[in-house]
């Protein structure tokens, strides 16, 4: 898996860490069970802290995307390239609704408007 982080970009660190994985998920470059470099590996080959990596995975983690299993490292999760297509789409609908005035509230008021 190769990642690689955009300097100039002004989102934190980790949330760029949590985006490539996301990204590499999402586009089939990761697939369910297969193992990521440790921590450690990840932030020398991203020239960033370990905490910084470990916060973008664990908030993989959190999102359902990574699991964490002692002896075993850290794993891609059943569903998670269905599921980080998704998120990345939802982030993108947020960052659009964000530059044409919407906030949050207002981008969940017209989904829980819309019906299927």
């Amino acid at each position: 898996m190769l990642l690689r982080l955009d300097k100039t970009d002004t989102r934190p660190l980790h949330e760029q860490v949590a985006a490539a994985i996301r990204r590499a998920v999402a586009e089939g470059e990761c697939r369910a069970g297969d193992r990521l470099p440790s921590a450690r590996d990840l932030s020398t080959a991203l020239d960033i802290n370990v905490n910084t990596v470990l916060r973008g995975l664990r908030e993989l983690r959190d999102d359902g995307l990574l699991e964490f299993r002692r002896g075993r490292g850290i794993t891609v999760a059943e569903g998670a390239a269905q599921r980080s297509g998704l998120q990345i789409r939802v982030r993108e609908l947020i960052a659009e609704a964000s530059r044409l005035g919407y906030s949050r509230t207002d981008l969940i008021d017209m989904i829980r408007g819309t019906t299927t």
